[in-house]
């Protein structure tokens, strides 16, 4: 019996051991928890409850040289209530005030929002919708109401605010205004378009960040009313883009695409002496509506074959390395002339019989011009190639935008220079080059020689404050000499008054310039030709002010394909208005039409966007007549004080637009 109470006595003893031990062990790893790892198990339960969010940046804003709004960032906030957060009595002291607010501001039953946050209530719902899209004015409203008043976690409002991005003018030059992607993490992905994304860097502004604890799966609420670290708003960028010139470019061009049922066409106007690319209107037809948007930046992209725009390039060679004057006489051949077994053919059938170099040029004689090149340069073909090098034809302008085309010339160093590459390249064809570059050069003979760098922005600003600004860059400081230049000026004066231009010859203003017909290979080497159509030169012809250039791709032959024909129509068109209706020879005219498109676009903006969604614009930094109209053409009353740009607007960016109310701006 002893024997037996003495092992029951060891086994507590051990029982007891193993307690103690166990017990020791639980001590040290609680101690080991706290103080040895705790800073990480707590770090650990933080990362799972709390995260950084980040707050975007909002954009800059975008405008025309002309001070109109071609781009914006609009906030908008979502509204949502975590109805575990308020204390009951908080709950029950402030839910009919909260509910009467709601009622007046949303315009909805007091009863509806008694019954559905009562009901989120209930429900333990942490995160219930109760507006979405507001303004930033109704942002502040909303957060003003009782119980929301005391803030996230004694108020339950949960806030989240998100950029959307507005264009004014809607599409007109979209393609060159562009735009930014955004990947599925909500970052730039570097695939965007136009001016937007080629100067992101200075528009997007640095992003904030806000401390959020997760309250449900997927669900985050912010840890405090104040963010961690505040946005930085982007600056905004100033576009060479004229909202008016552009406006005249875009319908002209659309005019004679559907005219001429053409696959796809564009146009740009340039301001001779920077550069300044005023206006650009790209469009494609769609394949299945037969309408025609802005898709492709054709002008900036399409690197083809120029046909006889590209015979300028003969003339001033020819007259430069004084080769021949413009009084040199061809035989035209009866419109046909051979080499290696290849013919050349003028369009005008049976040739032009025997004429003079520059009335070869004004009638856009293959046959004259190939001659003319063949025969001076056929021993010292480098020479003529690198002229035309010289002027960087055969290389990218190096414009900001991705995709820019690629410009062939070919060289007589290379394998694939054959007997037949000088004369072809004589009448524009074995070459390629983009619409911008067959523009530079004409603009450069508009600009007594100097050949500038096209140029889409002017400057970068922090509202008054110059933060960069954009100067012409010379590609070539003087092109030929002066002598030359005046010849050149001449012969393309007279293409428009008695050549392949004739039919755009007016007296009331002067235009000079190129026609250009060239059959193009659609599909790149599988022998699908059509005809692409062109007119570039500049305005007015004695002291130009624009360069200017057209090109219309696979016009319905029916109905006509000849440069003049199809392409000329647009120039003369620009042309015209600008001249007749440029600020210098009547000022009130312009800004009356100006006003007009201005209201055409904001309305047709309003149209989209939905009569109740319009809010006050911001119109911070424009010319004061620009931010007038743009509030006139949206109904709003305004009040100016001062002369200029706007300083200050007595109404908030974002605000719903009330047309009761006057907006005061004050200019300086």
């Amino acid at each position: 019996m002893a024997v037996e109470e003495k092992t029951t006595a060891y086994r507590i003893y051990l029982v007891a051991f193993v307690i103690v031990i166990m017990a020791c062990a639980v001590v040290v790893k609680l101690t080991n928890i706290q103080w040895v790892e705790g800073d990480y198990y707590r770090k650990m339960a933080k990362d799972k409850s709390v995260k950084s969010f980040v707050i975007p940046a909002n954009k800059g804003n975008l405008y025309s040289a002309d001070g109109s709004l071609l781009a914006t960032s609009i906030p908008n906030y979502d509204i949502r209530f975590d109805a575990v957060a308020p204390k009951s009595s908080d709950f029950k002291d402030n839910i009919s005030g909260l509910c009467d607010s709601l009622s007046i501001m949303f315009e909805k039953p007091k009863s509806f929002f008694q019954l559905e946050l009562t009901k989120a209530r209930n429900d333990k719902n942490r995160y219930f919708l109760v507006a979405r899209g507001l303004s930033y004015t109704e942002y502040i409203r909303i957060k003003s109401f009782p119980l929301f008043n005391k803030g996230a976690f004694k108020g339950g409002v949960i806030t989240e605010q998100k950029t959307v991005r507005k264009y004014p003018i809607g599409n007109i030059a979209g393609r060159t205004i562009g735009y930014e992607r955004i990947d599925d993490k909500g970052k730039p992905d570097g695939k965007g378009k136009g001016i937007e994304q080629a100067y992101s860097k200075y528009l997007n502004g640095k992003d904030g960040k806000i401390m959020k604890q997760k309250i449900a799966k997927g669900q985050w609420k912010p840890l405090r009313d104040e963010n961690e670290v505040d946005p930085q708003d982007g600056y905004d960028v100033i576009a060479t883009i004229d909202v008016y010139i552009q406006d005249i470019a875009h319908h002209a061009l659309l005019k004679q695409l559907e005219y001429y049922q053409a696959d796809h066409g564009c146009v740009v106007v340039m301001e001779t002496k920077t550069g300044a690319i005023k206006a650009i209107s790209n469009l494609g037809r769609d394949s299945e509506d037969g309408a025609y948007y802005e898709t492709v930046n054709y002008a900036v992209t399409e690197a083809h074959e120029p046909g006889s725009t590209f015979k300028l390039l003969d003339l001033i060679a020819l007259l430069d390395d004084k080769k021949i004057d413009t009084s040199a006489v061809f035989d035209s051949h009866g419109g046909r002339v051979m080499y290696r077994g290849y013919a050349v053919n003028d369009s005008h059938k049976g040739g032009y019989g025997i004429i003079s170099l520059a009335r070869g040029f004004e009638q856009s004689s293959n046959t004259v011009m190939v001659q003319a090149v063949y025969n001076n340069y056929k021993n010292e073909p480098e020479k003529f190639v690198n002229r035309i090098n010289s002027y960087g034809l055969n290389k990218k302008l190096g414009l900001p935008f991705a995709g820019e085309g690629k410009p062939y010339i070919p060289q007589p160093s290379e394998k694939t220079w054959s007997a037949i590459s000088l004369p072809w390249m004589a009448f524009g064809y074995g070459v390629a080059v983009t619409p911008l570059q067959t523009l530079s050069l004409y603009n450069a003979i508009a600009n007594n020689g100097e050949m500038v760098k096209p140029m889409f922005v002017t400057e970068v600003k922090e509202w008054n404050k110059t933060i960069k600004k954009f100067d012409k860059q010379v590609i070539n400081p003087k092109i030929c000499s002066d002598e030359t230049l005046l010849k050149v000026k001449a012969v393309l004066a007279n293409v428009v008054k008695r050549g392949t231009g004739k039919k755009l010859y007016s007296k009331d203003f002067s235009m000079a310039g190129k026609t250009g017909t060239a059959q193009v290979d659609y599909n790149k080497g599988e022998g699908k030709l059509y005809y692409a159509s062109s007119f570039v030169g500049y305005f007015p012809a004695d002291n130009p002010k624009y360069s200017c250039i057209v090109i219309i791709h696979k016009p319905n032959v029916a109905q006509g394909y000849y440069g003049a024909d199809v392409s000329g129509p647009v120039f003369k068109r620009i042309a015209q208005k600008i001249f007749t209706d440029s600020p210098t020879t009547n000022e009130i005219k312009n800004l009356k039409k100006k006003n007009q498109i201005q209201e055409r676009n904001y309305n047709a903006y309003a149209e989209i966007e939905g009569s109740k969604s319009i809010t006050i614009p911001n119109v911070k930094g424009m010319a004061g007549m620009d931010a007038i109209a743009l509030l006139e053409n949206l109904g709003v009353k305004v009040k100016v004080i001062g002369l200029g740009k706007v300083k200050k607007q007595s109404l908030n960016p974002g605000e719903r637009l009330d047309r009761t109310k006057t907006i005061t701006l004050e200019l300086s």
